[in-house]
């Protein structure tokens, strides 16, 4: 199957692709057909889209093209054609939320965020599968289908999720740039086993208008990227204009987690994260032991907080009605939140509360936390097809990331593997709620020294 290369990819990035653009060395229009010809192509093997729209993407195209003509400068994201996570409301496209459960009044008309990317120019080509309710790490799907990991065209993988379908297209070129969500490591989960950049950033940063909520006090919008550079773009464009600046590595602290976050890795994460912890020391980084608090509370008190947090967003009622509709693993852990009585739920807020000081106090000294964004390389789809298989995984695959959003910080997963891995492994950096630039710049400096992630080989799925 011979198709044009990623276009966005080919230039070098999203801000030399700007730099093409405006030189009027290609078109939006050239580069929108690219990228819907590579959909055309591949999304049949790979199902990252629930939804695409050829003619509104390539009229939204020739219209963009006409304002450069114009003199109309719209900034550094026009002309880029993006995939948004199908539990954003889009106007003239349908939101599904990954169910068979109609939530269209739940979720509402297109929100702020959505606006702001038209605003700035880009072109929505559709919108990418996800976990159902966006619940779930592993990034399955039984009602409304599992997207593949474009890493291995022989034995189907998990994408990760429940951002599965974006980080799909991402990795697999179907797009310039995909928008999902993180409650508990919906961003970083799928960018870490498909091999592109995740930024998690603060709750609150951008609103979450026409966005089904999962959680109100844990969700977060994030971007994925091919790199750390095209996130800094993303980033700056939608915030306030200012990139941040690669941080200066000689003098950074990171904050090892002495407990539980580097426990259980696979040898080829071990090997990969350890190689690149080495060579940020070698570049002046210093590695400092850190107290952490206790994974296994943070872990609970998720746990206790998101299920009665979906459950009042669907309402009972509509929970019960429809349960025999959903996902069974979703169902099934829906379902935990009929039985948390409201002292429990609050108690696990009270916690969330002295939880986050604690990460706060061991944060006072250092520049980030690093670690693994997880601990295994992409499973093989089949080996979460029962419940044994799939609760096993459950147990282990957002051990790394769901703290992240109990604790209310913002952070970044930063690819790292080689040309000879044969699967992606990734680094997450965490910083504190807020802290989303410096988290960006120090993503920046590592993917600086490392070099880029080499990319998905598609070639086997023609």
């Amino acid at each position: 199957m011979l198709t044009s290369p990623d276009p966005i990819a080919a230039l070098g990035g999203i801000e030399n692709y700007g730099a093409a653009l405006r030189r009027g060395e290609t078109t939006v229009t050239l580069t929108t057909r690219t990228y819907l010809d590579r959909i055309a192509a591949y999304d049949g093997f790979l199902g990252a889209y629930q939804f695409s729209s050829e003619e509104h993407s390539m009229e939204t195209a020739a219209a963009l093209d006409s304002l450069l003509a114009a003199g109309t400068d719209l900034g550094p994201l026009m002309g880029v054609p993006i995939a948004i996570k199908d539990i954003f409301a889009v106007n003239g496209m349908p939101t599904t939320a990954g169910s068979l459960v109609d939530v269209s009044d739940i979720i509402g008309e297109e929100g702020r965020f959505v606006g702001t990317l038209r605003n700035a120019g880009c072109v929505i080509l559709g919108k990418t599968k996800t976990v159902e309710f966006a619940f779930g790490g592993h990034g399955t799907n039984q009602v409304m289908g599992t997207p593949v990991n474009p890493w291995d065209h022989i034995t189907p993988r998990l994408p990760g999720g429940s951002s599965s379908g974006s980080a799909v297209a991402m990795a697999a070129g179907l797009c310039g740039f995909a928008i999902g969500s993180d409650t508990g490591g919906s961003v970083r989960g799928p960018a870490a086993w498909c091999g592109v950049f995740g930024l998690k950033t603060s709750v609150g940063l951008w609103p979450t208008d026409g966005i089904f909520p999962l959680s109100r006090l844990l969700d977060s919008i994030g971007p994925l990227t091919r790199t750390a550079a095209d996130a800094a773009v993303v980033f700056a464009t939608l915030v306030d204009g200012e990139a941040p600046c690669p941080a200066r590595l000689n003098g950074l602290r990171l904050g090892k987690p002495v407990r539980t976050y580097f426990d259980d890795m696979e040898p080829a994460v071990a090997a990969r994260v350890d190689d690149i912890i080495a060579q940020l020391i070698t570049a002046g980084v210093t590695l400092i032991d850190a107290e952490t608090p206790n994974c296994n509370e943070i872990l609970s008190v998720a746990t206790i907080m998101r299920a009665p947090e979906l459950l009042a967003s669907l309402g009972r009622d509509r929970f019960l009605a429809n349960r025999d509709r959903m996902d069974a693993n979703v169902a099934e852990r829906t379902a935990a939140g009929l039985n948390t009585t409201a002292d429990s739920w609050i108690q696990a807020k009270e916690a969330q509360d002295r939880l986050r000081t604690e990460a706060e106090n061991s944060m006072e000294d250092l520049d980030a936390w690093v670690m693994p964004t997880r601990q295994m390389l992409a499973p093989t789809i089949a080996e979460c097809a029962d419940n044994a298989g799939y609760n096993r995984l459950a147990a282990i695959i957002s051990r790394n990331t769901r703290g992240t959003n109990v604790l209310g910080q913002c952070g970044a997963a930063i690819p790292i593997h080689g040309p000879g891995d044969a699967l992606p492994v990734s680094l997450q950096i965490l910083c504190n709620h807020g802290d989303d630039k410096k988290a960006l710049a120090i993503a920046l400096a590592i993917e600086e020294l490392i070099g880029e992630a080499p990319t998905a080989d598609l070639s086997g799925f023609s």
